[in-house]
């Protein structure tokens, strides 16, 4: 990776909490008050990773996993317990004023918009904050007016705003000082089909064209498909894959799914897999509904053309038709398997 084009780089991230250990009962919380003990909780073990300037990542994980704490400490709001990150070169927590003009943050449970202010009016706090001259302000306005489709209700108070409404408004706010970084945390968090469509499109240009390095943490998977050409995955505080999607589907992606239609409902009782192939609980799942029936192996066990061969010769068909595992089978298989490290 060429050095010069690097936006973010972390190596050896770790930060360690204290948490107060306290004994059942009554002598318990004595103990704990006057002779407190602790346990170190590692909530980031050893993360590194480095991100190209206009790259979009997917940051991932389970509840719990550490990717909050990950980022809290590339914001600054953090400081690591060692290790180091830079973003464009510069420490997170040091020379806070001048850092904070390089991100913008999204938090899709938060809102970093005056709640009674016109969001326009809003915008303008923020232009002093930022110390944006008025041509620049302008310019920008006008971008993510386009991107982001503001003019009809930018006139409107924030606490008047819908979800989506209010998501585009704090994207734009948080990109308003033109950031080289933006972090987005569940942008697209309970919104519609239709909403959320819109917020990707956005975040793709804002990219594209701005050259906007993003980091997106979601549980929504369709964000990752759809915007996230790479993906760096942790969990227990370590980092579990750092890859593109492609990858991540060749090396995670031994689940396949076959759907077929029975000519006799009656020809379901043929169909053994489990005992005839000796499938584990995991590697196997057997939906049958009516003449309708769906199955999910794993490929790594039993190949694509064993299942159809198996399946032709004991029942009739009408239609069969075999498909990738998706995304969100790719994920929890990677869990439940403790995951591997990419090179």
């Amino acid at each position: 990776m060429d050095s010069n084009n690097i936006m973010i780089q972390v190596k050896d991230l770790r930060k360690e909490f204290k948490k107060a250990v306290k004994e059942p009962g009554l002598k318990g919380s004595f103990k704990a008050l006057f002779s407190p003990k602790y346990e170190v909780v590692k909530a980031v073990d050893g993360i590194s990773f480095d991100v190209h300037r206009g790259e979009i990542i997917g940051f991932i994980g389970p509840n719990g996993a550490g990717k909050s704490t990950v980022i809290k400490m590339l914001t600054g709001i953090l400081t690591p317990t060692s290790g180091e990150c830079r973003i464009d070169g510069r420490i997170p927590t040091k020379n806070r004023k001048e850092y904070v003009k390089e991100i913008g943050v999204v938090f899709g449970q938060r809102t970093q918009l005056w709640w009674d202010l016109a969001l326009r009016e809003t915008y303008m706090v923020l232009k002093e904050i930022y110390e944006i001259p008025d041509d620049k302000y302008q310019a920008r306005m006008t971008f993510l007016n386009e991107v982001l489709e503001l003019d009809g209700f930018i006139t409107s108070p924030v606490r008047t705003l819908s979800l989506g409404q209010r998501m585009r408004a704090d994207i734009a706010a948080a990109l308003l000082h033109d950031p080289k970084v933006l972090f987005l945390d569940e942008p697209t968090i309970g919104l519609d089909v239709v909403v959320k469509d819109s917020i990707r499109k956005a975040i793709q240009k804002i990219s594209a064209e701005s050259g906007t390095t993003v980091i997106l943490t979601t549980h929504d998977l369709e964000d990752i498909e759809l915007l996230c050409e790479r993906i760096v995955m942790v969990d227990k505080g370590k980092k579990v894959f750092d890859g593109d999607l492609s990858e991540l589907k060749r090396r995670f992606g031994q689940m396949r799914e076959l759907n077929f239609e029975l000519k006799n409902i009656d020809d379901s009782e043929k169909l053994c897999y489990k005992d005839d192939f000796n499938f584990s609980d995991d590697d196997l799942t057997l939906d049958i509904k009516g003449t309708s029936v769906n199955v999910r192996f794993n490929s790594d066990t039993v190949s694509v053309e064993d299942m159809l061969s198996y399946t032709l010769k004991r029942v009739h068909v009408k239609d069969i038709n075999v498909k990738d595992a998706d995304i969100e089978e790719i994920i929890r298989r990677l869990y439940l398997g403790g995951g591997m490290l990419s090179d």
